[in-house]
């Protein structure tokens, strides 16, 4: 029988299929019999102990139930989950998570937290067939939104001002039968008591101020963070010399940015003229 030695230190990858291998044969477990306990393959049980497969959360948190880890594959899956992330975002997630007000600006496409199931994977599909990333990967990307998302739902939900760009609306991610309920999506964030939603037009030209997306957390302790990205990597800015004139960008850019009323009216009629 050829046996493949781990390394538990080549990666956070490797490491997690070490656990599993160990814990396994601690068990006098063969792949098999925990694949089939777990739900899975005797095959993708070797693929993920020897780090030819990521595991996903679900697998994870299957891993601790059959094996009585409490929440240990799931501690690891997510420390090494946050290890593939942009600079910046773990800890951005975390301070969203107890934000008291948020200020987002998105190009391009829908800002992730107002992004229904079926357009957050339809985005994750097109990185895996670009090659970007892996299914497994496009699973977790799916399910890390949800979970952002979630946390969200308080009893004492933080204000969100959301500006977009007009080509968040106009650009077609997955066809009429994805887009349209995402534009419902959007027409019934406006609605909320603690929401307030804008379009940014095309036609303020040179008076927007920011070319890129960008991020604004004010937190329980009343400070301002800002969290902004290229296309490889994050920044999280807690400097208030730093923070404040992005503050201040973004109040123009309001101004620049049709009413709330006139932005739904847009909305609406976006969804209308879908195929």
């Amino acid at each position: 029988m050829n046996r493949k030695e781990l390394d538990p230190d080549a990666s956070p990858q490797a490491a997690f299929g070490a656990r599993l291998r160990r814990l396994r044969e601690e068990q006098s477990l063969s792949q098999v019999e925990l694949g089939t306990q777990m739900g899975y393959s005797g095959t993708h049980v070797s693929a993920v102990e020897t780090g030819r497969k990521l595991p996903t959360l679900r697998l994870a948190r299957r891993a601790d139930t059959t094996l009585g880890t409490g929440d240990a594959f799931e501690r690891e899956w997510r420390d090494m989950r946050q290890g593939s992330l942009l600079e910046g975002f773990p800890e951005y997630v975390e301070h969203e998570g107890r934000a008291v007000e948020i200020r987002l600006y998105e190009t391009g496409i829908i800002p992730g937290l107002l992004q229904t199931p079926e357009y957050a994977r339809c985005l994750a599909n097109s990185a895996v067939r670009r090659g970007s990333i892996t299914p497994e990967q496009a699973d977790e990307r799916v399910t890390f939104l949800a979970e952002r998302q979630a946390a969200l739902v308080r009893p004492r939900p933080p204000t969100m001002l959301v500006v977009m760009d007009e080509s968040c609306i106009r650009r077609e991610v997955g066809g009429p039968d994805v887009m349209k309920p995402q534009l419902d999506r959007l027409l019934e964030f406006a609605e909320q008591p603690h929401t307030v939603l804008q379009v940014a037009p095309y036609g303020i030209g040179e008076r927007r101020p920011f070319n890129l997306p960008l991020n604004l957390l004010t937190l329980p302790s009343m400070a301002v963070v800002a969290y902004a990205e290229s296309q490889i990597r994050g920044h999280l800015e807690r400097d208030s010399a730093s923070v404040l004139p992005l503050l201040t960008d973004y109040h123009q850019l309001q101004a620049e940015a049709l009413p709330q009323t006139a932005s739904v009216d847009m909305i609406r009629d976006a969804r209308r003229g879908a195929p």
